[in-house]
Protein backbone atom coordinates (compact mmCIF):
# COMPACT_ATOMS: atom_id res chain seq x y z
CA UNK A 1 0.00 0.00 0.00
CA UNK A 2 1.38 3.38 -1.03
CA UNK A 3 1.03 5.56 2.08
CA UNK A 4 2.18 8.72 0.28
CA UNK A 5 -0.63 8.28 -2.24
CA UNK A 6 -3.22 8.58 0.52
CA UNK A 7 -1.35 11.01 2.77
CA UNK A 8 -3.62 13.87 1.71
CA UNK A 9 -6.71 11.87 2.65
CA UNK A 10 -5.22 10.91 6.02
CA UNK A 11 -4.36 14.55 6.65
CA UNK A 12 -7.89 15.60 5.80
CA UNK A 13 -9.39 12.95 8.09
CA UNK A 14 -7.10 14.04 10.93
CA UNK A 15 -8.04 17.71 10.51
CA UNK A 16 -11.73 16.81 10.31
CA UNK A 17 -11.58 14.77 13.51
CA UNK A 18 -9.81 17.60 15.36
CA UNK A 19 -12.40 20.06 14.05
CA UNK A 20 -15.22 17.74 15.10
CA UNK A 21 -13.82 17.38 18.63
CA UNK A 22 -13.48 21.17 18.90
CA UNK A 23 -17.08 21.64 17.76
CA UNK A 24 -18.32 19.01 20.22
CA UNK A 25 -16.57 20.83 23.06
CA UNK A 26 -18.16 24.09 21.89
CA UNK A 27 -21.58 22.39 21.77
CA UNK A 28 -21.11 21.03 25.28
CA UNK A 29 -20.16 24.48 26.62
CA UNK A 30 -23.11 26.20 24.95
CA UNK A 31 -25.51 23.46 26.07
CA UNK A 32 -24.22 23.69 29.64
CA UNK A 33 -24.72 27.46 29.65
CA UNK A 34 -28.28 27.15 28.33
CA UNK A 35 -29.12 24.41 30.85
CA UNK A 36 -27.66 26.49 33.68
CA UNK A 37 -29.83 29.46 32.65
CA UNK A 38 -32.97 27.31 32.50
CA UNK A 39 -35.73 28.44 34.90
CA UNK A 40 -36.55 24.81 35.69
CA UNK A 41 -35.43 23.88 39.20
CA UNK A 42 -33.76 20.42 39.07
CA UNK A 43 -34.54 19.73 42.74
CA UNK A 44 -38.22 20.56 42.32
CA UNK A 45 -38.33 18.46 39.16
CA UNK A 46 -36.55 15.61 40.96
CA UNK A 47 -38.68 15.33 44.11
CA UNK A 48 -41.82 17.22 43.15
CA UNK A 49 -43.71 20.01 44.87
CA UNK A 50 -44.97 17.85 47.74
CA UNK A 51 -41.56 16.39 48.46
CA UNK A 52 -39.95 19.82 48.41
CA UNK A 53 -42.53 21.20 50.85
CA UNK A 54 -41.91 18.35 53.33
CA UNK A 55 -38.11 18.37 53.02
CA UNK A 56 -35.97 19.70 55.82
CA UNK A 57 -33.40 22.43 55.24
CA UNK A 58 -30.59 19.94 55.94
CA UNK A 59 -31.76 17.46 53.32
CA UNK A 60 -32.35 20.28 50.88
CA UNK A 61 -28.76 21.44 51.35
CA UNK A 62 -27.54 17.89 50.73
CA UNK A 63 -29.50 17.73 47.49
CA UNK A 64 -28.12 21.09 46.36
CA UNK A 65 -24.62 19.81 47.07
CA UNK A 66 -25.39 16.58 45.19
CA UNK A 67 -26.51 18.51 42.11
CA UNK A 68 -23.58 20.89 42.45
CA UNK A 69 -25.81 23.96 42.68
CA UNK A 70 -23.51 25.51 45.29
CA UNK A 71 -20.39 25.24 43.14
CA UNK A 72 -19.35 27.83 40.52
CA UNK A 73 -20.59 27.11 36.98
CA UNK A 74 -17.06 26.72 35.57
CA UNK A 75 -16.13 24.15 38.19
CA UNK A 76 -19.42 22.37 37.63
CA UNK A 77 -18.80 22.18 33.87
CA UNK A 78 -15.23 20.93 34.31
CA UNK A 79 -16.43 18.23 36.70
CA UNK A 80 -19.10 17.15 34.22
CA UNK A 81 -16.70 17.26 31.27
CA UNK A 82 -14.05 15.23 33.11
CA UNK A 83 -16.59 12.57 34.00
CA UNK A 84 -18.01 12.61 30.48
CA UNK A 85 -14.71 11.83 28.74
CA UNK A 86 -14.25 8.99 31.20
CA UNK A 87 -17.58 7.53 30.10
CA UNK A 88 -19.59 8.69 33.11
CA UNK A 89 -22.44 10.91 31.90
CA UNK A 90 -24.10 11.10 35.30
CA UNK A 91 -27.51 9.87 36.38
CA UNK A 92 -30.82 10.81 34.83
CA UNK A 93 -33.22 12.54 37.21
CA UNK A 94 -36.30 11.40 35.29
CA UNK A 95 -35.44 7.77 34.58
CA UNK A 96 -33.39 7.18 37.76
CA UNK A 97 -30.77 5.38 35.66
CA UNK A 98 -27.29 6.18 34.34
CA UNK A 99 -27.49 8.60 31.43
CA UNK A 100 -25.42 6.27 29.24
CA UNK A 101 -27.96 3.46 29.71
CA UNK A 102 -30.92 5.73 28.95
CA UNK A 103 -29.24 7.16 25.83
CA UNK A 104 -28.26 3.67 24.68
CA UNK A 105 -31.88 2.47 24.66
CA UNK A 106 -33.38 5.69 23.28
CA UNK A 107 -30.63 6.05 20.68
CA UNK A 108 -31.29 2.60 19.23
CA UNK A 109 -35.02 3.36 18.95
CA UNK A 110 -34.31 6.67 17.23
CA UNK A 111 -31.67 5.15 14.95
CA UNK A 112 -34.15 2.58 13.63
CA UNK A 113 -36.69 5.35 12.99
CA UNK A 114 -34.25 7.85 11.47
CA UNK A 115 -32.36 5.28 9.39
CA UNK A 116 -35.60 3.99 7.86
CA UNK A 117 -36.80 7.50 7.04
CA UNK A 118 -33.34 8.56 5.83
CA UNK A 119 -33.02 5.65 3.39
CA UNK A 120 -36.53 5.96 1.97
CA UNK A 121 -36.37 9.76 1.65
CA UNK A 122 -33.01 9.52 -0.11
CA UNK A 123 -34.13 6.87 -2.60
CA UNK A 124 -37.48 8.52 -3.33
CA UNK A 125 -36.02 12.03 -3.51
CA UNK A 126 -33.25 10.95 -5.85
CA UNK A 127 -35.66 9.05 -8.10
CA UNK A 128 -38.22 11.86 -8.17
CA UNK A 129 -35.50 14.44 -8.89
CA UNK A 130 -34.17 12.47 -11.88
CA UNK A 131 -37.67 11.96 -13.28
CA UNK A 132 -38.60 15.64 -12.85
CA UNK A 133 -35.38 16.87 -14.45
CA UNK A 134 -35.56 14.37 -17.28
CA UNK A 135 -39.13 15.33 -18.19
CA UNK A 136 -38.76 19.03 -17.51
CA UNK A 137 -41.93 21.03 -18.19
CA UNK A 138 -44.11 17.97 -18.63
CA UNK A 139 -46.92 16.88 -16.32
CA UNK A 140 -44.72 14.53 -14.27
CA UNK A 141 -42.28 17.38 -13.58
CA UNK A 142 -45.11 19.69 -12.53
CA UNK A 143 -46.60 17.09 -10.19
CA UNK A 144 -43.26 16.26 -8.51
CA UNK A 145 -42.21 19.89 -8.23
CA UNK A 146 -45.58 20.94 -6.83
CA UNK A 147 -45.52 18.10 -4.32
CA UNK A 148 -41.98 18.98 -3.20
CA UNK A 149 -42.73 22.68 -2.76
CA UNK A 150 -45.89 21.85 -0.81
CA UNK A 151 -44.12 19.38 1.49
CA UNK A 152 -41.14 21.72 1.99
CA UNK A 153 -43.48 24.35 3.45
CA UNK A 154 -45.46 21.90 5.60
CA UNK A 155 -44.68 21.83 9.36
CA UNK A 156 -43.54 18.40 10.51
CA UNK A 157 -45.81 18.24 13.54
CA UNK A 158 -48.86 19.23 11.44
CA UNK A 159 -48.18 16.49 8.89
CA UNK A 160 -47.68 13.99 11.71
CA UNK A 161 -51.05 14.93 13.20
CA UNK A 162 -52.78 14.66 9.81
CA UNK A 163 -51.29 11.21 9.09
CA UNK A 164 -52.12 10.11 12.64
CA UNK A 165 -55.72 11.21 12.18
CA UNK A 166 -56.08 9.53 8.78
CA UNK A 167 -54.35 6.19 9.33
CA UNK A 168 -54.89 5.67 13.06
CA UNK A 169 -58.18 7.40 13.90
CA UNK A 170 -60.25 7.25 10.70
CA UNK A 171 -58.94 4.16 8.90
CA UNK A 172 -57.64 2.45 12.08
CA UNK A 173 -55.06 0.45 10.17
CA UNK A 174 -52.02 1.65 12.11
CA UNK A 175 -51.44 2.13 15.87
CA UNK A 176 -51.79 5.59 17.39
CA UNK A 177 -48.34 5.66 18.95
CA UNK A 178 -45.59 4.05 21.01
CA UNK A 179 -43.09 1.55 19.63
CA UNK A 180 -44.80 -1.61 20.94
CA UNK A 181 -48.40 -2.61 21.70
CA UNK A 182 -49.73 -1.45 25.07
CA UNK A 183 -49.79 -4.13 27.78
CA UNK A 184 -47.58 -6.60 25.90
CA UNK A 185 -44.36 -7.89 27.45
CA UNK A 186 -41.16 -7.06 25.60
CA UNK A 187 -40.43 -10.75 25.05
CA UNK A 188 -43.81 -11.21 23.33
CA UNK A 189 -43.43 -8.30 20.90
CA UNK A 190 -42.96 -9.60 17.36
CA UNK A 191 -41.02 -7.97 14.53
CA UNK A 192 -44.32 -7.33 12.77
CA UNK A 193 -45.59 -5.38 15.79
CA UNK A 194 -42.43 -3.26 15.86
CA UNK A 195 -42.65 -2.54 12.13
CA UNK A 196 -46.33 -1.65 12.44
CA UNK A 197 -45.60 0.91 15.16
CA UNK A 198 -42.58 2.23 13.26
CA UNK A 199 -44.35 2.67 9.93
CA UNK A 200 -46.30 5.88 10.55
CA UNK A 201 -43.49 7.89 12.25
CA UNK A 202 -41.02 6.76 9.57
CA UNK A 203 -43.50 7.65 6.82
CA UNK A 204 -43.86 11.16 8.26
CA UNK A 205 -40.12 11.73 8.37
CA UNK A 206 -39.64 10.26 4.89
CA UNK A 207 -42.29 12.50 3.33
CA UNK A 208 -40.69 15.60 4.87
CA UNK A 209 -37.16 14.58 3.85
CA UNK A 210 -38.02 13.93 0.19
CA UNK A 211 -38.55 17.59 -0.79
CA UNK A 212 -35.03 19.04 -0.56
CA UNK A 213 -33.18 16.23 -2.30
CA UNK A 214 -35.88 16.07 -5.02
CA UNK A 215 -35.64 19.76 -5.87
CA UNK A 216 -31.85 19.77 -5.70
CA UNK A 217 -31.50 16.66 -7.88
CA UNK A 218 -34.02 18.08 -10.37
CA UNK A 219 -32.01 21.29 -10.84
CA UNK A 220 -28.78 19.32 -11.20
CA UNK A 221 -30.41 16.96 -13.70
CA UNK A 222 -31.65 19.89 -15.79
CA UNK A 223 -28.14 21.40 -15.89
CA UNK A 224 -26.54 18.11 -16.88
CA UNK A 225 -29.08 17.40 -19.64
CA UNK A 226 -28.07 20.71 -21.27
CA UNK A 227 -24.35 19.83 -21.36
CA UNK A 228 -22.70 19.32 -24.74
CA UNK A 229 -21.67 15.71 -24.11
CA UNK A 230 -25.30 14.86 -23.27
CA UNK A 231 -26.51 16.52 -26.49
CA UNK A 232 -23.85 14.59 -28.38
CA UNK A 233 -25.02 11.34 -26.79
CA UNK A 234 -28.59 12.13 -27.83
CA UNK A 235 -27.45 12.85 -31.38
CA UNK A 236 -25.82 9.40 -31.48
CA UNK A 237 -29.19 7.85 -30.72
CA UNK A 238 -28.51 6.73 -27.13
CA UNK A 239 -31.57 6.05 -25.00
CA UNK A 240 -32.47 8.14 -21.97
CA UNK A 241 -31.68 5.23 -19.66
CA UNK A 242 -28.23 4.84 -21.21
CA UNK A 243 -27.53 8.56 -20.92
CA UNK A 244 -28.52 8.60 -17.26
CA UNK A 245 -26.54 5.47 -16.46
CA UNK A 246 -23.30 6.31 -18.29
CA UNK A 247 -23.18 10.10 -18.22
CA UNK A 248 -25.52 11.75 -15.72
CA UNK A 249 -25.69 9.44 -12.72
CA UNK A 250 -22.21 10.09 -11.30
CA UNK A 251 -22.52 13.86 -11.63
CA UNK A 252 -25.91 13.80 -9.91
CA UNK A 253 -24.80 11.46 -7.13
CA UNK A 254 -22.04 13.74 -5.80
CA UNK A 255 -24.23 16.64 -4.65
CA UNK A 256 -27.07 14.26 -3.75
CA UNK A 257 -24.84 12.28 -1.36
CA UNK A 258 -23.63 15.44 0.36
CA UNK A 259 -27.18 16.74 0.70
CA UNK A 260 -28.39 13.37 1.95
CA UNK A 261 -25.80 13.13 4.72
CA UNK A 262 -26.29 16.80 5.58
CA UNK A 263 -30.00 16.04 6.00
CA UNK A 264 -29.19 13.96 9.10
CA UNK A 265 -29.57 17.09 11.21
CA UNK A 266 -32.91 17.85 9.54
CA UNK A 267 -34.17 14.32 10.10
CA UNK A 268 -33.06 14.39 13.72
CA UNK A 269 -34.81 17.72 14.25
CA UNK A 270 -37.95 16.34 12.64
CA UNK A 271 -37.77 13.19 14.74
CA UNK A 272 -38.06 15.27 17.92
CA UNK A 273 -41.50 16.50 16.82
CA UNK A 274 -42.55 13.18 15.31
CA UNK A 275 -41.61 11.25 18.44
CA UNK A 276 -43.64 13.67 20.54
CA UNK A 277 -46.73 13.32 18.35
CA UNK A 278 -46.55 9.52 18.17
CA UNK A 279 -45.19 9.07 21.73
CA UNK A 280 -42.32 7.14 20.19
CA UNK A 281 -39.70 6.42 22.91
CA UNK A 282 -36.66 7.76 21.12
CA UNK A 283 -33.88 10.25 21.70
CA UNK A 284 -35.96 13.24 20.62
CA UNK A 285 -38.77 12.54 23.05
CA UNK A 286 -36.23 11.94 25.82
CA UNK A 287 -34.61 15.33 25.04
CA UNK A 288 -37.96 17.12 25.35
CA UNK A 289 -38.74 15.31 28.62
CA UNK A 290 -35.28 16.15 29.95
CA UNK A 291 -35.69 19.82 29.05
CA UNK A 292 -39.14 20.13 30.64
CA UNK A 293 -38.10 18.11 33.68
CA UNK A 294 -34.81 19.89 34.36
CA UNK A 295 -32.81 16.69 33.76
CA UNK A 296 -29.51 18.46 33.02
CA UNK A 297 -27.25 15.34 32.81
CA UNK A 298 -29.54 13.63 30.30
CA UNK A 299 -30.07 16.80 28.26
CA UNK A 300 -26.33 17.48 28.03
CA UNK A 301 -25.59 13.89 27.07
CA UNK A 302 -28.22 13.92 24.32
CA UNK A 303 -26.96 17.28 22.99
CA UNK A 304 -23.38 16.03 22.64
CA UNK A 305 -24.35 12.65 21.18
CA UNK A 306 -26.70 14.29 18.68
CA UNK A 307 -24.04 16.79 17.60
CA UNK A 308 -21.56 13.94 17.16
CA UNK A 309 -24.08 12.13 14.95
CA UNK A 310 -24.57 15.18 12.72
CA UNK A 311 -20.85 15.96 12.46
CA UNK A 312 -20.08 12.31 11.63
CA UNK A 313 -22.66 12.38 8.84
CA UNK A 314 -21.03 15.45 7.30
CA UNK A 315 -17.57 13.84 7.56
CA UNK A 316 -18.76 10.65 5.87
CA UNK A 317 -20.30 12.70 3.05
CA UNK A 318 -17.01 14.49 2.40
CA UNK A 319 -15.06 11.23 2.43
CA UNK A 320 -17.50 9.59 0.03
CA UNK A 321 -16.87 12.45 -2.37
CA UNK A 322 -13.33 11.15 -2.81
CA UNK A 323 -14.49 7.56 -3.22
CA UNK A 324 -16.99 8.37 -5.96
CA UNK A 325 -15.06 11.05 -7.85
CA UNK A 326 -11.36 10.24 -8.57
CA UNK A 327 -10.68 13.89 -9.40
CA UNK A 328 -11.45 14.93 -5.84
CA UNK A 329 -9.32 12.07 -4.53
CA UNK A 330 -6.37 13.25 -6.61
CA UNK A 331 -6.97 16.82 -5.51
CA UNK A 332 -6.82 15.82 -1.87
CA UNK A 333 -3.48 14.17 -2.44
CA UNK A 334 -1.90 17.13 -4.20
CA UNK A 335 -3.62 19.70 -1.96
Amino acid sequence: MNIRKYSGIYRYIGKSIVKMISLLIAVSILSFILVSLSPVDPIRAYIGEVGLANMSAENLAKLEAYFGLNTPPLERYLNWFTDFIRGNMGSSLIYRQPVASVIGVKFMNSMVLMATAWIFSGILGFTFGIAAGLYRGQWIDKVIKGYSLLIASTPTFWLALVLLMIFSVWLQILPIGLSVPIGVNAAEVSIFDSIKHLLLPALTLSVIGVANITLHTREKMIDIMEEEYILFAKARGKSRFSIIRHHALRNIMLPAITLQFASISEIFGGSVLVEQVFSYPGLGKAAVSAGLGGDAPLLLGIAVISAALVFTGNLIANLLYGVIDPRIRRGSVHG
